[in-house]
């Protein structure tokens, strides 16, 4: 075991002495809030009021061991199972908390996760990821990691652990409309980034092989990127409408100026300029000896682009596509404003209704579903630059 400790001379983790101060504060802050309502003011509990002794000392038990790992631990692996153990504690524990503070045969009361929850959250997931950088694991194991958390939190879910919690009542209320909406907000983040690698991919080749091209095309992106999304979304409501109106057969075929067809367009416009910028990136980094190469041996353009080019530069084109996708997964959110559906209708309708866990419910499957969208395309751009690459890395 005193390998497994740093070296001597009193020397600590640097980031780990900070992870252990933001947990050492998040253990101090309220952990869960009692609310007589789900739209009250509610009212602050510590861990060690919100849960049963022995469950309030197991909790503690781990958020120390959490941070004395990530202060003294040389070993990778031990630091990784230390703050992993601390995380599954404290998010089986919450759903506990819900059970012990929810008084018996009141269904209006809510419980909440408070303040200190979320910064103990955060400070045990930059615990875990740092072990998990440190670790440097391969693509396939990140891979698998991200399809075993998911599900590890469907298992939380389904054990009916965080029932009591009033997120889960909100979703309860909505379980169908939940699972429609995450439909849509998974079409017009998928459907935008599709339309945006069919017609970008091909443009950032032109913009390649036509240097007059390319400035108008890139300014003329960069000019849609600098624009408030709110206003295209309120930009594009008008031309659509009127398109509706006017061209025969647009609206059976869903164009309408609220909805889904102005989201889809706007997500699309936003989605360019990364795609087309990599595309041209990745292209121009391809060396000149292999171009000349190919077309020594008698390649034609075509043949050099598909056989030569593309390959090469597919790395840089799918790491585009990765910014794309998990900006599409965040602006989708905005749809919920002009009818377009997705998670943001409830993130909407629980500002309006200040019901904090109501936005909750849109706000958390976006940021799980962006963080694991980032992580597999993170993974599949490092397999797709071979392992020779993985070795060259710092």
């Amino acid at each position: 075991m005193a390998d497994d400790l740093m070296a001597t001379g009193g020397r600590l983790d640097r980031l780990g002495t900070l992870i252990g101060a933001i947990i050492a504060v998040g253990a101090l802050l309220p952990f869960a809030s009692l609310r007589a309502n789900r739209i009250v003011q509610g009212e602050g509990v510590a861990f060690w009021q919100a849960l049963p002794v022995a469950q309030s000392g197991l909790l503690l038990a781990a958020l120390c061991v959490a941070v004395i790992g990530g202060l003294l631990l040389r070993s990778r692996s031990l630091r990784l199972v230390s703050s992993l153990g601390a995380l599954a504690a404290l998010l089986i524990l919450m759903g506990q908390a819900g059970n012990h503070l929810t008084p018996a045969d009141n269904d209006l009361a809510r419980v909440s996760p408070a303040s200190g929850f979320w910064v103990l959250l955060f400070g045990l997931s930059l615990a875990v990821a740092d072990a998990l950088t440190r670790l440097n694991l391969l693509p396939v194991w990140r891979i698998f990691g991200v399809f075993l958390t998911a599900a590890a939190l469907v298992a939380l879910l389904g054990s009916g652990q965080w029932d009591a919690l009033s997120v889960m009542k909100e979703y309860d209320v909505r379980a169908a409309t939940f699972w429609r909406e995450a439909q849509r907000h998974l079409m017009l983040a998928f459907g935008s980034l599709l339309a945006a690698v069919v017609v970008g991919v091909p443009l950032g080749i032109v913009c390649f092989r036509l240097p007059r091209v390319r400035a108008t095309v890139l300014n003329l992106l960069n000019i849609v990127q600098t624009i408030p999304s709110i206003a295209v979304f309120g930009l594009l409501i008008a031309p659509l409408a009127w398109l509706a109106a006017n061209i025969p057969g647009a609206a059976a075929s869903g164009i309408s100026g609220i909805g889904a067809a102005p989201a889809l367009v706007a997500l699309f416009a936003y989605s360019l300029l990364p795609v087309v910028s990599n595309t041209l990136l990745g292209l121009e980094n391809v060396p000149a000896r292999l171009r000349e190469a190919a077309f020594g041996m008698g390649m034609t353009r075509w043949q050099t682009l598909s056989s030569v080019e593309a390959p090469l530069a597919f790395p840089v084109i799918l790491t585009g596509i990765r910014i794309v996708l998990v900006q599409n997964i965040g602006l989708a959110t905005i749809a919920g404003l002009i009818g377009g559906g997705g998670f943001g209708v409830f993130v909407f309708q629980g500002m309006g209704q200040t019901a904090t866990d109501l936005i909750l419910l849109g706000a958390l499957p976006t940021v799980l579903l962006a963080t694991a969208s980032a992580v597999l395309l993170d993974a599949a751009v490092e397999l797709s630059e071979g392992p020779g690459t993985r070795s060259a890395r710092p």
